[in-house]
């Protein structure tokens, strides 16, 4: 029997259950359901509308219910059309007919937005919270790399083609700082997400005297919403959440995009340990990273969630309407993807093997030194331009000629002097520049690196200690 039953004079049609029955997904939010519906049962108590032999009734049929779910025992029925309906008929069920006052004071429009809100706030933050432990293997490489003079240099890549001279500790931080924005992010997203909408009833409030300051007090939020309609309507949390981990799935793509091509034999940049790697079924000699190809793949999926929501959303008049139960999957299915990718890919990074004298050889080729030498000219008073200009005529001499731009120009009467900035590691100790990818500012970075990752996990703590 469903909660609208009263108003019609038969029962729904099969098809219209199969088409907008949420039960088979939003199961997921059964607990939070449980807690803001204990929450809701103890303000209704506070101002009177329950009695205490009532209260404790249904409280007791709460945590049965709560024992049901976390064991596996509890039972969907056939008319339940969502876990907010199941878990008050088996309240029901448990409790008798004082059941039926579960409900009383509130719509399933604030009850569905509350249990969301609450869901959100605490699995972001563990997405959050794994954001920080890929950032932790990526600095934790890039310390045992090295920073210093003696640290593993390879190509620092523009256009994909090989450009300059960069630590592999600086191109391995570029991955965590990326990734502490997006911490950054969930945090600041969740802060506006932690407003409960119990309370705010199908979309006017009620005349029933609860107290939503209280409740949402007891529930853990750190406030109420200021406006009913806007509270049963407000999707602006989801959104937001769908956005921070479209973009994160976006910077694992990346980070997945050159992890397949540094363990190609192209690259050979690196190797991954077997329990990161997968074979051929026809080719016994593969060994591929379907691990980062999954990275890349997925990120369009997570995009894709992001925009449908969006198109949902677009076009509703204030204030529910039921086009709102498609901001669960999308939700849940991005959270999914992307916290499993950032566990993946912790686990791929920190096994893997890099193999420092391909990166090295990489890293020693003349032509990166190009730079350097057009900066040697303009230290001596030449336009950069005129400078620039220079030396591409020599490197495109050298590559007609096949011949080392270094050895051209030590036999250049003019530019002999700049020889030794083809030494090995002489170009990647010129970039002293604040910032930079040479040792002389790394020590910088890896203290300014370690105190964000420090300060990200405390701050995720923080969020994840005061989520019951």
């Amino acid at each position: 029997m469903t909660l609208w039953h009263g108003r019609f004079a038969e029962g729904p049609a099969e098809a219209l259950m199969a088409y907008t029955a949420s039960i088979g997904f939003d199961l997921r939010l059964a607990a939070d359901d449980v807690a803001c519906s204990l929450a809701h049962v103890e303000g209704l108590a506070r101002a009177g509308i329950l009695e205490e032999t009532e209260r404790a009734a249904i409280a007791a049929a709460l945590g049965r219910v709560a024992t049901e779910l976390a064991d596996g025992t509890f039972a969907v029925a056939p008319a339940d059309e969502d876990v907010h309906t199941a878990i008050e008929r088996r309240v029901t069920e448990l409790a008798g007919p004082v059941g039926g006052k579960l409900h009383t004071g509130r719509s399933r429009n604030d009850q569905v937005a509350t249990a969301l809100r609450r869901w959100t706030l605490r699995e972001m933050a563990g997405v959050a919270a794994r954001a920080v432990d890929l950032a932790t293997v990526l600095a934790e490489r890039a310390e045992t790399a090295g920073w210093g003079a003696g640290g593993v240099a390879l190509p620092g890549y523009t256009h994909l083609q090989r450009a300059q001279p960069v630590l592999l500790a600086h191109h391995l931080a570029a991955h965590a700082w990326a990734l502490l924005r997006d911490v950054d992010r969930a945090l600041d997203a969740l802060a506006r997400a932690d407003v409960s909408p119990l309370g705010a009833g199908a979309l006017a409030g009620t005349s029933l005297p609860i107290d939503p300051d209280a409740t949402a007090r007891a529930m853990g939020f750190a406030g109420r919403f200021d406006n009913s309609l806007d509270a049963v309507s407000d999707r602006d949390f989801v959104a937001e959440a769908l956005f921070v981990l479209a973009l994160l799935g976006v910077h694992l793509s990346r980070i997945g995009e050159e992890w397949v091509l540094w363990t190609s034999e192209e690259f050979g940049f690196a190797t991954l340990a077997d329990a990161y790697a997968t074979g051929s079924s026809m080719m016994p000699q593969k060994k591929n990273a379907d691990v980062a190809e999954l990275a890349r793949g997925k990120a369009g999926r997570v995009i894709g969630n992001l925009a449908g929501l969006l198109a949902t959303l677009k076009g509703l008049p204030l204030a529910y309407n039921r086009d709102l139960q498609e901001d669960k999957e999308p939700l849940f299915d991005s959270v999914d993807q992307v916290g499993r990718g950032l566990v993946a890919l912790a686990g791929m990074i920190a096994t893997a093997t890099f193999r420092t004298d391909r990166m090295a050889l990489a890293g020693a080729a003349d032509a990166l030194v190009a730079t350097d030498l057009a900066e040697w000219l303009v230290a001596r008073g030449t336009p950069f331009r005129e400078a620039h200009a220079r030396v591409g005529a020599l490197v495109g001499r050298a590559a007609r000629e096949g011949a080392r731009l270094g050895d051209l120009v030590a036999a250049d009467a003019e530019l002999a002097d700049a020889a030794p900035l083809f030494a090995p590691g002489a170009a990647l100790a010129r970039r002293t520049s604040a910032g930079g990818a040479g040792p002389a500012t790394g020590a910088a970075q890896s203290v300014a690196l370690a105190r964000r990752i420090e300060e990200a996990r405390v701050r995720v703590a923080v969020r994840l200690g005061g989520r019951a």
